[in-house]
C-alpha cells in the first residue's frame, strides 16, 4: 500500500511540475485571443495552437471573403503563432479544420496544400452548425520541435 502512495505522489508531483513548465505562446502578428483562452501553449515540445479565424492581426477585424480568402488568412495566423515559438509550418504534425460548409471541401482543399506542399500534417475536417463570427473556416494546430 505505502508503495502504491508513494508511485502516486511521485506522479502527481510530476504532473505538478508539468503543468507548470507549460508556457503561454503569443504574438502580435496573429489575432488576440477573443476569450478565456491562449493562442497557443508549449508544453514540453509541442505546441497546441488555438483555432484561428479569418481576423485580420493589424486591425483586430474579421476580414470575411472567398473560402480561399479565409482559409489563407486563417493559416497566415496559424504561421504568425508558430514563428512566435521558433517554429514553422513544417512543424505541424496535425490540424482540426471546421468549416461551415463541406460543399466548400475542394476549394479549401486546393489553398491548404499550398502551405503543405511535403509532408503534409494528419488533418480532421468536420463542418460545424456554426463557427464563431459566422466565418466560414476555422483551424487549430499541433506542432512538435
Amino acid at each position: 500500500m505505502r508503495r502504491i502512495l508513494l508511485t502516486a505522489a511521485a506522479l502527481a508531483l510530476g504532473m505538478a511540475a508539468t503543468a507548470e513548465a507549460n508556457e503561454v505562446v503569443s504574438t502580435p502578428n496573429a489575432p488576440e485571443a477573443i476569450g478565456p483562452y491562449s493562442q497557443a501553449i508549449m508544453a514540453g515540445d509541442t505546441l497546441y495552437l488555438a483555432g484561428q479565424i479569418a481576423i485580420d492581426p493589424a486591425t483586430g477585424e474579421l476580414t470575411p471573403g472567398t473560402i480561399e480568402e479565409e482559409t489563407t488568412l486563417v493559416i497566415e495566423n496559424l504561421r504568425a503563432v508558430l514563428e512566435a515559438a521558433d517554429m514553422s509550418l513544417a512543424n505541424v504534425v496535425s490540424t482540426t479544420v471546421f468549416m461551415a460548409d463541406l460543399d466548400e471541401f475542394g476549394a479549401m482543399n486546393a489553398v491548404y496544400a499550398t502551405f503543405f506542399p511535403e509532408n503534409p500534417p494528419a488533418r480532421a475536417t468536420v463542418q460545424a452548425a456554426r463557427l464563431p463570427r459566422d466565418v466560414k473556416i476555422e483551424i487549430a494546430a499541433i506542432a512538435v520541435r
